[in-house]
């Protein structure tokens, strides 16, 4: 049977501080990797961002924006396929966000005040999904270990990025115990990462939304190591 790899996690040099790829770049790179597309989930202002944070709100959004725009341009002129998100930052908590636009995110200049409860409680009155990003990441950034398992939508029990494995055995568990599906990601922001991981699909994703209803469904598989 035939599978469609997906990128869950991945930033870009022009949103986020700590990437050093373009959106362009990141694209063409998965596209030789054979991936058939590729979400794009920068840091927000509340992350490491490289936004700049003296500038007016739509200013600020449409800079953001850019990172996606450049791997969206990309992708279609290659033939891969592109979706926005981004990664929302509380504290060293990390969430990854999907199904909304940078235009909803321009009417909401009060994002970066709300609580992780009021978060969730936004994105989903807007028809968002939210999927806790690598929940037990211990970093130096990362003050403590907080679980919202009420607050999510997913969890991501494979991330690359994580250095220990038992970060990732734990998020599995974590998942299981709650009920709540599972995702994994690169958390890709490099040429040369450790390995690259995603979802796999039976067909082809029509956009971000079927992405979200398909997570929903159980319609795929966990690729830890692609």
């Amino acid at each position: 049977m035939e599978l469609f790899l997906y990128e869950t996690h991945l930033h870009t040099a022009e949103a986020s501080a700590c990437a050093k790829l373009t959106g362009a770049e990141q694209a063409r790179l998965y596209k030789k990797l054979g991936y058939a597309g590729i979400i794009v989930t920068d840091h927000f202002f509340n992350g490491n961002t490289a936004i700049p944070n003296n500038l007016p709100w739509e200013k600020r959004v449409d800079m953001f924006y850019k990172g996606y725009e450049s791997a969206k341009r990309e992708g279609d002129k290659i033939g891969l396929s592109v979706f926005f998100g981004w990664e929302a930052n509380y504290d060293g908590t990390e969430f990854l966000i999907y199904g909304l636009t940078h235009e909803w995110m321009k009417k909401h200049p009060d994002m970066l005040s709300w609580s992780i409860e009021e978060q969730y409680r936004h994105i989903h009155e807007a028809g968002g999904f939210v999927v806790h990003a690598h929940p037990f990441r211990m970093r130096p950034y990362i003050k403590e270990i907080r679980l919202f398992p009420d607050l999510v939508d997913a969890v991501e029990v494979y991330n690359v990025g994580n250095r220990n494995v038992e970060e990732n055995k734990k998020a599995a568990e974590y998942a299981k115990k709650h009920n709540l599906p599972a995702t994994a990601g690169t958390d890709a922001h490099y040429l040369q990462e450790s390995e690259r991981s995603g979802i796999a699909f039976y067909k082809p994703l029509k956009d971000i939304n079927d992405f979200i209803e398909n997570v929903k469904a159980g319609n795929y598989r966990l690729i830890m190591n692609a």
